[in-house]
């Protein structure tokens, strides 16, 4: 219990550090807020003037700080762009992104453990050779040429809609065609942004079994007569899960701009695409708080990492 409250204590403190400096530098990139650009022809000075008193932007940075901050624990926080809460436009994009992070995440980690695992144990078979070349294939070629060429033959097969959250008038449609449409809607950014991180993963728990199994505690495990399931995933991955369990803490934030790119190509309303969008219009308040969640969540997955390792190494104590 204590070394989990002093672990939450200096991520909090480190929060509070990364939460300033993120707001400094925000604000001392040169140029303006769009909707407050005095070139705007829509905008007459008074305007400028009111919209800038509204948003504390003739304030100093540090009192902009505090203004933030409590605007964004009251829920008050207003966005540059529409002056629409920030906190509920962030929670509406989150709700899309979070199911295709989701999906993702399985396919990735539940695909690339058994093909890793496997070439590693047949190391040189066809199986392996075979996987080591789709992996490279796939780690070279683009995420997003290989989603276009993906989004081409899907169409051009089988003459359904990808783009978006759901096909154009299923609003009316039964309940049961709308969530069968969602979730085929859902399936190919999914698959497009679990394909490279299934060939870079695989490659990871291949050389890493690789590496554990050749160790004298296995040898020792087989001499004793244990079964070859037991040697392999109660000795061998077990000890070579502690690299992955870091790799799996670093996942989560990817929740915000990993899939940006996918977002983008398949018209996904998603947290990454709103990023870019706040950042193209230089929507300070959108940009600092999920800059400000995002480092939320690198923190939570790092915790996450720090107890799975006493999970997994026995030797490793809180």
């Amino acid at each position: 219990m204590s070394f989990i409250l002093k672990s939450l204590g200096e991520r909090i403190l480190l929060l509070v550090f990364i939460s300033i400096i993120s707001h400094a530098i925000v604000h001392l990139a040169p140029g303006e807020p769009s909707m407050v650009d005095p070139a705007n022809p829509r905008l007459k000075a008074e305007d400028i003037a009111l919209i800038r008193d509204a948003f504390h932007l003739d304030d100093p940075i540090h009192v902009q700080y505090f203004y933030w901050l409590r605007d964004l624990a009251t829920g008050q926080l207003k966005s540059f762009k529409d002056n629409q809460p920030v906190l509920k436009k962030i929670w509406d994009r989150f709700l899309n992104s979070l199911p295709l992070f989701i999906l993702g995440t399985i396919l990735t980690w539940s695909l690339a453990f058994p093909i890793g695992i496997r070439s590693a144990l047949n190391r040189g078979s066809v199986f392996d050779q075979t996987s080591t070349f789709l992996s490279y294939a796939l780690i070279s070629i683009p995420g997003f040429f290989l989603s276009y060429l993906c989004l081409i033959f899907v169409v051009k097969t089988f003459d359904v809609s990808v783009i978006g959250v759901q096909t154009f008038g299923m609003e009316n449609a039964p309940w049961i065609n709308q969530f069968m449409d969602k979730i085929w809607h859902l399936t190919i950014p999914s698959l497009m942004t679990a394909v490279g991180g299934i060939a870079i993963l695989s490659r990871y728990v291949r050389s890493q079994m690789l590496e554990v199994m050749s160790h004298d505690y296995i040898r020792t495990a087989r001499a004793k007569g244990l079964p070859e399931d037991a040697v392999v995933y109660r000795h061998g991955l077990r000890n070579a899960l502690l690299p992955f369990i870091t790799i799996f803490g670093l996942t989560i934030p990817s929740l915000i701009g990993g899939s940006v790119i996918f977002e983008y190509i398949f018209g996904w309303p998603g947290m990454g695409r709103l990023g870019y969008e706040a950042i193209l219009a230089r929507d300070f308040p959108v940009i600092l708080t999920l800059n400000f969640i995002s480092a939320v969540l690198v923190l939570i997955g790092t915790f996450i990492s720090d107890l799975l390792y006493a999970v997994a190494d026995p030797r490793i104590k809180l």
